[in-house]
């Protein structure tokens, strides 16, 4: 690893940081904000933001832009996939059943940032036999007609309003408090000003100052209204660091830091209003205890019921319980019912599509692992894949074998660029789709006419960036019979959602499992390789393929990184600097993207910034909806809005809709990155970034680069310990616990 000396300069003071822990909410960006953290258990960070990302339906266009026609058009299949789940029968599992009066208010309608939230529908068991027959190859697909999204109306805006300011509240929450809360938006905030947590972006302390000015002296930290609101407000936090429920001493413990005076009672509130839901599941590994004879239940005189016996004598198996939100809680649940049906649809005998034969004359033709995923995928309905970048070509094989076995396959990818590469390696352009497109209906095969994706493989990389619902929304969309591939590299960021799909499913061991073979090659290849296994090591570099750049504060961290960017990677590595990606853990702080964006825009594409900061020719980053990143550059801009190319596709940004939509890109975080290469990577890593460093985001934002990675650090000693000693961030989720009794281990 060479390394260039850094210029002697005197440290600054302490920098302030904004945006170095939890979950990144544009498109996986740091939130901007406090954090709360609950620590008596392992669940415990739960993650604010002061930056809300839902688009209020005022801000309506004439015609629909791609996000809004995506989120319709994923609405629609919600309300498929309700329906379907309603129609089925037989009781729950023991261990997931809600609580409480819960239960009886689940068929409630509940707003959420988006401006409408799923109807409930009781959670029943899986039933993995066939509920429909796979389409026919003759069918003609269906596209999914994209709805409008329907402005709320202007007395309801106006009406709101009225609320807002007699609360002291900005008249711009109008609009968002209509999409969030629904009709009689302005009855619900006076009845309830605590309601307004329900609006991204607002804060507690937000919200009690405007329940003040509304109350008055009938105002107080105990009202029971307010713990209620805080308590959903905390698992929505917690959604944006990637949990899917809370335990309850996590919960209770950030409603404590809330001066919530009685946090149990708030809970059990909430749950009594059915704003969230309560489950008990099984703790792994934990056994059933033995039933004892009755001599010696008579000798333990009252030992038996302190261990948890049931009036039968029986004990019960241990269990934790977990408090979540219901949109959440029905991805968890739809998901792990489709993940079985998909499981248990395929037939023994392999099948629709070519027999076993022409799967192993297929395999034959192959080598190595790509060898054991064709042969995997040919027997079982769920294969999960795993690998680094060079991995990525043995599912590329099996979709190139699969269609010339006749099957009809796609294979997504995250990002325009994943799709671009996967149409490179398959040959198959009209096969490569991007997830946002294939479940939009704008890519892909098409559905038929039960809404079901008209294909018999899916192959879907970088599947550890999927959250749930997106999970979800795609295995309920695969007709039975389908055979659904899931690879990516398992060292590299979850998902920018809730949830860790990927990473539960290799845990579960419900299905064949491939480890690619295949190492990523060179010097980059073996650093993140050793990254990967908890060791940052030296590595030879004789093209200067890795360079540690040591600095000493944060300017000097700016200069620097712009002299590489700009100079040093063009003329000693010869990648020009529009294919120099810089990347840095968070949004604020001296060195984070905001300063860094500022000081490559001077350098590389100096201008006045006439629209909202931007001239033609920035790069930037387009964000239609959290954990939805696509980059691209600067047009035009007129009195339409802001005008981009973002992946070979013209963009208009409303210039309502700039200033939450669009930021320059010349430096992004790891999350943005995630999925993405560039032929030469800077990865900035400032003094204050030191605690918000983890294994897998120092993995992520190392394995960007293709020729060139130069490190710009200032954490000393912290880099080689967050590698070795921070494999992840925890998340709690479900879906393990909720796939145990559903499938078969392969263990």
């Amino acid at each position: 690893m060479s390394t260039e000396p850094a210029a002697a300069e005197e440290p600054e003071a302490e920098v302030e940081t904004d945006a170095e822990v939890g979950a990144e909410r544009d498109s996986g960006a740091e939130p901007e904000g406090e954090t709360a953290t609950a620590e008596p258990t392992e669940t415990a960070e739960v993650t604010e933001t002061a930056e809300g990302t839902a688009e209020s339906p005022a801000e309506g266009k004439a015609e629909l832009s791609e996000a809004e026609a995506e989120i319709a058009a994923q609405r629609e299949l919600r309300e498929r996939i309700e329906q379907r789940k309603a129609s089925k029968e037989g009781p729950i599992e023991a261990g997931t059943k809600l609580s409480g009066t819960a239960a009886d208010l689940l068929a409630a309608v509940r707003a959420v940032e988006s401006g409408e939230k799923p109807v409930a529908s009781a959670f029943r068991e899986p039933e993995p036999a066939r509920r429909r027959p796979a389409p026919s190859p003759a069918q003609e697909p269906v596209r999914p007609r994209q709805p409008r999204v329907a402005e709320p109306a202007r007395e309801a805006v106006e009406a709101v309003a009225a609320v807002l300011a007699e609360g002291g509240a900005p008249a711009a929450l109008a609009a968002p408090t209509v999409a969030a809360l629904g009709e009689g938006a302005d009855e619900q905030l006076r009845a309830d000003p605590w309601q307004l947590l329900r609006v991204a972006g607002v804060r507690p302390e937000q919200a009690d100052g405007f329940a003040r000015a509304l109350l008055g002296s009938a105002c107080g930290p105990d009202d029971e209204r307010r713990g209620r609101a805080i308590t959903v407000w905390l698992l929505e936090q917690a959604a944006l660091a990637g949990h899917t429920a809370l335990d309850v001493p996590a919960l209770t413990a950030a409603l404590g830091q809330r001066a919530v005076p009685d946090p149990d009672a708030a809970v059990q509130s909430a749950l009594a209003e059915g704003d969230a839901l309560v489950f008990q599941d099984a703790l792994e590994g934990a056994e059933v205890p033995v039933q004892r004879s009755d001599d010696a239940s008579a000798r333990d005189g009252e030992e038996g019921e302190e261990g948890g016996e049931g009036a039968d004598g029986e004990q019960e198996r241990p269990v934790r319980v977990l408090i979540g939100l219901e949109r959440y809680a029905m991805a968890e649940e739809s998901l792990a019912d489709g993940l079985a049906r998909v499981i248990n649809s395929l037939p023994k005998e392999g099948g629709p599509g070519p027999e076993a034969a022409e799967w192993e004359a297929a395999a034959a033709r192959a080598s190595g692992s790509t060898a054991e995923l064709i042969r995997a995928a040919a027997g079982h309905g769920l294969v999960l894949h795993s690998g680094g970048e060079a991995a990525r070509a043995e599912p590329a094989a099996l979709v190139t074998a699969a269609a010339a076995l006749g099957l009809r396959v796609c294979a997504a990818a995250h990002s325009t660029d994943g799709r671009r590469r996967l149409a490179q390696a398959t040959g198959l352009d009209e096969a490569a789709v991007t997830v946002a497109g294939l479940l939009s209906g704008e890519q892909g095969p098409g559905r038929d006419a039960d809404g079901a994706l008209a294909l018999d493989l899916l192959v879907v990389l970088d599947a550890p960036q999927l959250d749930v619902e997106t999970a979800a929304m795609l295995v309920e969309s695969l007709p039975d019979g389908a055979r659904l591939v899931l690879s990516g590299d398992p060292g590299v960021l979850w998902s920018a959602g809730p949830g860790r799909v990927f990473a539960d499913l290799v845990a579960a061991r419900c299905c064949p499992q491939i480890v690619s073979r295949t190492p990523d090659p060179g010097p980059l290849g073996e650093l993140t390789s050793g990254i990967g296994i908890g060791e940052l090591n030296q590595v030879e570099a004789p093209g200067k393929e890795v360079v540690l750049v040591p600095v000493r504060d944060a300017a000097e961290a700016i200069h620097r990184t712009v002299q590489l960017v700009a100079d040093s990677v063009p003329r000693a590595i010869g990648v020009p600097a529009e294919q120099t990606q810089v990347i840095t853990p968070g949004h604020g702080g001296a060195a984070g993207t905001r300063a860094l964006n500022a000081a490559l825009k001077e350098r590389l594409n100096p201008g006045p910034g006439r629209f909202g900061g931007f001239d033609p020719g920035d790069r930037v980053a387009h964000v239609p909806a959290a954990g939805r990143t696509t980059l691209g550059r600067v047009v035009r801009a007129d009195a339409e809005g802001l005008h981009l190319a973002c992946g070979g596709a013209p963009v208009l940004v409303r210039k309502e809709r700039v200033e939450q939509e669009v930021r320059h890109a010349w430096a992004l975080t790891a999350h943005q990155a995630t999925g993405l290469r560039w032929p030469a990577v800077v990865v900035v890593l400032p003094g204050d970034a030191a605690q918000s460093l983890t294994r897998p985001w120092v993995y992520t934002a190392f394995s960007r680069g293709e020729r060139h990675l130069s490190v710009v650090q200032g954490v000393e000693q912290a880099l080689p310990r967050a590698v070795a000693e921070r494999p992840w961030k925890d998340r709690t989720t479900r879906l393990r616990p909720l796939l145990r009794p559903q499938v078969p281990s392969t263990t």
